[in-house]
Parts: C-alpha cells; structure tokens; sequence
C-alpha cells in the first residue's frame, strides 16, 4: 500500500492560488455537512462538507470510491482523515476523494488538535465577555436590565462559545458572542443619531436577539441544528426565554411586548426566518443593525481568509457575489 501524502493540508493550503490541479493530498477535517442523494442512474451519492480553522470546501463522493462508506457512516460532526487529489467545479474547490478514515476520540483529547480544527472569533473571548457585562450595565433600566442577566444566567456558557449560524455569517466557535458584541458597538455608534429610539430597549434586544441559538445548535467541532432547532427555531426559542425572563424581573408589560416584538421581528424579512415585521423604532433599528453586522461579518471573515495575489474570492453564501479582497494600496 502506497505511503499516504505528507505533511497534512490545511483547507487553506488547498485553495492557495499557486497550488497546481489534481496533487495528491491529505487532511485532517470536521465533516460539517452531509447530504446523501441519488444520481440520474439511481445510484447514490454524497454531498459533503469538510472544514478546518481555515475554510471549508464541498466535494461529491460518489458510491464506487473507498472513501463513500466511510463518510456516510460518520455523520455530521465526525472528524475524519482524508487523501485525494485536488480538482475543481464550477471555479471552487471540489477535490476527488480515494480514502478516508474516521480519527478516533482519544486523538482529539490535544487542545491543539481541536484548535486546528474549529475556526474561532479572531477577537480574544474572555474580552468580549467584559464587554458584554459592560453593555447589560449601561441599561439605565432596571426591571429591563435584570431581565437580560436573567436571560445570560440561563444560557450560560453556551452563549460564550456557540457559532451564531452554521453557514452565513460568524459561523464559528464564540461567533454569537462577537456578533452581539460587534452589534452593540454599532448601536452606541448610532443611537445618537435616532432619538426617537429608546436606547435601553435597543441594547437589550441587541443582546438578546439571537440567544435562541444556543438551543437551537449542538455540537461541539460542527454545530447543526438540534430536535428543538428544527421543531421550533431560534426566534421562538429566544421569544421564550425573554417571556420567562420578563416575568421574572417584573418587566412591564409595555416594554415586555416591546422586548418580544424584537426577538420576533429581528430577521428582518418572513422569508428570511421572521415571526413578523418590525412595527416598532426599536425593532426596526435592532433587524438593520443586524443585517448590517451579519453581512460585515461574511466581508471580514472573507478578507481574514484571502490569501496573498487574491483579487476575488469565490461566490460568497449570503452576499451571493465574489468578493473584491485586493487592497487599496497605502
């Protein structure tokens, strides 16, 4: 048997612009999506994404090559070595596959195993977790400002670490927390410029958009959408855990109708996972400043992921364009 290909690539190392077509190749990758379909001749095939701390790529693997079983058997979440060979498909990376082996559990114990395979926030977290408890401060409120210390005491760490999606935007581990971070940010930047806005009750939204996530995804090296995820979502999920906060903190009920309405609207559009529109200045201020952070997220992760003599990236999911990464000379 032929001595499998040294050192391991990296994601990144696979899309770099000077590496030639079809090298041999071996990873170590997360297995973040899989799909199983069916062909036109009836047989069946895999649909996979395989990632790292630096990208991910989609490939076929088709029923007749060794790796199919293997892939197939270890489901979303699995770590799994693979070789092949680089190749292409439609201008993005789709390497060819010929083996692939679960890595087993007792390797994974290293930290530096996990820290090469799970993409992280650039900005260090246990700073972003003071500046949360900075920004539930400065709601002058207080029945409002209790009910957002109730809502973190019940998600807990997993607000810390959790992806704030599985796809989009700030897809990564303790992504939720620099999203509401960096959203917060932008509204102490932009208040001023919107009285008629009130600015406790935006803060809290803000900081409690999206913490319906945290139950809406499991796993530890791949996040996908959990039992209550599906059934429900994180609108709802996160509608939930402010009601039960609300009551809690004796909230009135005119600001707990606000506080709701926030959660509900904040998608933005019914299309895109909304419960309602935004009626109210808050929820308006809060879904557009968290567009704008969602879709500034997707440009920063793809200029974090240019490599050097890049002009454009591949066709980036929720911007549905190649990005232009080439800098502007000083």
């Amino acid at each position: 048997m032929p001595e499998s290909p040294s050192p391991l690539s990296s994601v990144r190392d696979l899309k770099a612009a000077d590496a030639p077509a079809g090298r041999p190749f071996a990873s170590i990758l997360v297995l973040r999506k899989l799909a199983t379909k069916t062909a036109s001749n009836g047989n069946p095939y895999l649909n996979a994404e395989l990632g790292d701390r630096t990208g991910s790529f989609s490939c076929t693997v088709f029923s007749d090559s060794p790796a199919f079983e293997v892939v197939r058997s270890a489901g979303e979440g699995a770590v799994i070595r693979v070789e092949g060979r680089t190749d292409s498909y439609q201008g993005r990376l789709s390497p060819k596959l010929s083996r692939a082996s679960v890595v087993p559990p007792e390797e994974l114990s290293s930290p530096e195993v996990v820290a090469n395979l799970v993409e992280t926030a650039p900005e260090d977290a246990d700073g972003l977790w003071k500046e949360l408890d900075g920004f539930v401060e400065s709601i002058r409120q207080g029945e409002l400002r209790a009910t957002v210390r109730h809502v973190l005491d019940e998600v807990g760490e997993a607000f810390r670490t959790a992806p704030a999606a599985t796809m989009m935007h700030h897809a990564y581990r303790h992504g939720l927390l620099e999203h509401t971070i960096h959203m917060a940010r932008a509204a102490r930047a932009l208040l001023p410029l919107y009285p008629e806005v009130d600015p406790d009750l935006a803060m809290a939204g803000i900081l409690l958009h999206d913490t319906g996530k945290t139950i809406e995804y499991e796993g530890a090296l791949a996040a996908k959408r959990g039992r209550r995820g599906i059934l429900q979502g994180h609108v709802v999920l996160g509608y939930q855990l402010v009601r039960r906060a609300a009551i809690k903190a004796k909230l009135d009920p005119d600001r707990t109708e606000r506080l709701e309405h926030i959660i509900l609207s904040h998608q933005g559009k019914l299309e895109w996972g909304a419960a309602v529109l935004a009626a109210t200045p808050e929820a308006v201020f809060v879904s557009k400043v968290d567009e704008l952070d969602a879709r500034m997220g997707m440009v920063q992760r793809a200029l974090r992921n240019a490599q050097p003599g890049d002009d454009f990236t591949e066709r980036i999911l929720g911007l549905d364009v190649p990005l232009l990464v080439k800098r502007l000379p000083p």
